[in-house]
């Protein structure tokens, strides 16, 4: 699977299985996305490549040790990371050129989602995040 900023300077190849998909609706996500929502999906280190843009990649800390990679040319959000979580990065799927053959589990953090945005699928609407879901997810996962 490869991936691409807007401007094609930052390019990424996904050697293996994506984690599960979430559509997180966190303020954080909305501004970082600029969009209603953040589509994220967790990719291990180990089947992830920088092809190229390294010089392009900036990273800013939007919470403490959580840092949001994007393309400092054209703005595209690539990433995000977990200091506490070092081998894996959560991937913006809207820079995959790939379908990512994985869907939503859920929307995340509906609690603080854009007031003029409306879900219209039936997917779980937990108001937090995935922290206190956690069981249900799982039963989710097993069942796909």
């Amino acid at each position: 699977m490869t991936a691409e900023c807007l401007c094609g300077g930052v390019r990424i190849e996904i050697s293996g299985k994506l984690g599960p998909v979430v559509y997180c609706h966190c303020s954080r996500c909305r501004k970082a996305s600029g969009t209603a929502f953040g589509a994220n999906a967790d990719v291990r280190r180990k089947y992830w490549t920088l092809a190229s843009g390294e010089d392009l990649l900036r990273e800013f800390e939007s919470s403490p040790g959580v840092f949001r990679a994007f393309c400092g040319r054209c703005g595209s959000p690539i990433y995000s990371r977990r200091a506490a979580n070092p081998d894996t990065v959560r991937v913006r799927l809207g820079i995959l050129n790939d379908d990512p053959a994985r869907r939503s589990l859920a929307h995340f953090w509906v609690g603080s989602k854009a007031p003029g945005f409306e879900i219209t699928d039936d997917l779980p609407q937990p108001a937090q995040g995935p922290t206190e879901h956690e069981h249900e997810l799982a039963s989710r996962i097993k069942a796909r």
